[in-house]
This record gives C-alpha cells, structure tokens and sequence, in this order.
C-alpha cells in the first residue's frame, strides 16, 4: 500500500470516528437533514476551493463521482425547507446555498494564502471514499462553515389549516 494511500485511508478513518462521535454527541442523533446539511456544506466547501484554488477539474471529479448521493441531499434539503417555509421553501433554500458560499468564501479569505494549502487535500480525501455512507460520514466530521445553525434533527411536519368556519349569525328585529 502507497504511503498517501495509507495517509489517505488513515485520514478518512479520523473523519469517520469523528462523525461517528458527532452524531452520538447531537441531541437528534443521526438524520437524513442533518446528514444532508454536512453533505451541502462539504459540497459547498469544495467548490469555493475549486474556484480559490484552480481546482475545477477535481471538483468536477468529485461532482461525477458521487453524482446521485449529492442530488439526494439536495432533495432531502429541497424537502426540508418545504415542510418549514411552505410556499416560501424554496426561495429560503436558495437564501442559504447562498449564504452558505458567503460564509465558506468569508472563512476563505480570513485563511488567506494558507487556504489553498489547507483545503486542496480535501480533494485527495474525497477521492479515497467509496460510497453514500463514507461520504457522509466525512462531511458531518469536517469542521464546514454553516451560515447558520439549523434544527437538523427533522423539520417539523406541516398541518394543513381547515377552511375557516363561518359562524351564521341571526340578527334581532
């Protein structure tokens, strides 16, 4: 076994122990909004250092690669904030991939030239896991700026309100 292949496995196992400590340690424990909120956030990362860092290649790599896991958190977000927002779902979902790239792209600048050198690796690691669940498993145990902190746990189930109920009223004479 190749000596960054042994670093890049022995990196993954840290992630996945410490999601693993992650989701035990949250009051929800693990969910799909909480495993879809990592995901967006690891996503998110990895193309402001895409751009950052003149790493499109890798990124479409990483894009193509876990194609399907990555539409189904997109869903499981779509569908998140649907059921808190209602109608306004969608427009409060593009507000935060929005704000998400902001406060990634800010935490970018802060690193300054450091950032490439920090981040570029997360390519290698990404590259290193093999399914739906390691991917997982690696967002929720990086350290990813979120734009705010979201109840991930589920979102609350819509009740649909009754039509309101006309009283009939009779009038005196």
């Amino acid at each position: 076994m190749s000596l960054s292949r042994l670093l890049a496995a022995g990196i993954f196992a840290a992630g996945v122990a410490h999601g693993s400590v992650s989701f035990a340690a949250s009051p929800c424990g693990h969910s799909p909004a909480h495993e879809a909120f990592s995901v967006q956030g690891l996503k998110s990362e990895l193309m402001v250092t895409a751009l950052k860092c003149s790493a499109q290649d890798r990124y479409n790599d990483f894009v193509a690669k876990f194609r399907p896991e990555l539409l189904a958190a997109e869903s499981k977000l779509n569908g998140y904030f649907r059921s808190v927002y209602g109608r306004k779902g969608q427009q409060e979902f593009d507000n935060y991939i929005t704000q998400l790239g902001l406060v990634q792209e800010d935490a970018g600048l802060q690193s300054g030239t450091l950032f490439c050198q920090q981040r570029v690796s997360m390519f290698d690691e990404v590259k290193a896991l093999e399914n739906a669940a390691d991917l997982a498993n690696y967002a929720d145990g990086k350290d990813v700026a979120q734009p705010s902190t979201f109840e991930a746990c589920a979102a609350p189930s819509t009740s649909h309100p009754t039509a309101p109920t006309r009283r009939r009223t009779t009038r005196k004479a």
